[in-house]
């Protein structure tokens, strides 16, 4: 696999970002596309943000009045990607973290922040190459599957299986 430009961008104050998690967020992106067969060099764009935010883009975007944790906006659709003409990079789209989402659902399925991250982000990435979970069913399995296949090669494994409500998504 070809070399993957992820440009991380911290546009809050409310969690302080641990060491190693931005190289980790790098990992996880490099992990989903190699796991995938991407071909060519790829460019990703990860902006933390605080709960105000990301409610702001989730009404904006998705109509839903309230924070969530994730939000993808891929650039590419049925395998199609804009170039990055300096680099020649597949340029893939944005994946914004609500970094108090992150710390909440940490806590509350008791594993650490890094795990959480690196899920959301392998969750993110997934939606910016076309998986769709919004209709449930097997696509929604195999986008857990995959998930679950990056964390543990990533040294983070899920250590209960836990679902989320539907209303969390």
């Amino acid at each position: 696999m070809e070399k993957v430009k992820v440009i991380i961008d911290n546009r809050q104050k409310a969690v302080k970002i641990p060491t190693g998690l931005r190289m980790l967020v790098r990992r996880c992106c490099t992990a989903v596309l190699r796991m995938e067969k991407f071909e060519g060099p790829a460019e990703v764009s990860v902006v933390f943000v605080d709960n105000e935010q990301i409610h702001k883009l989730n009404l904006q975007y998705r109509n839903k009045d309230m924070p969530t944790d994730v939000l993808s906006f891929p650039m590419g659709e049925n395998g199609v990607y804009d170039i990055n003409h300096s680099t020649g990079a597949k340029i893939l789209g944005d994946i914004v973290i609500s970094m108090e989402k992150a710390v909440e659902q940490a806590e509350r399925y008791g594993h650490s922040l890094e795990r959480e991250v690196g899920y959301l982000t392998a969750h993110s990435m997934l939606h910016l190459l076309g998986y769709d979970h919004e209709k449930g069913g097997i696509e929604k399995v195999h986008m857990r599957e995959k998930e679950e296949l990056v964390m543990t090669e990533l040294g983070l494994p899920s250590t209960s299986s836990y679902v989320l409500d539907e209303d969390e998504e």
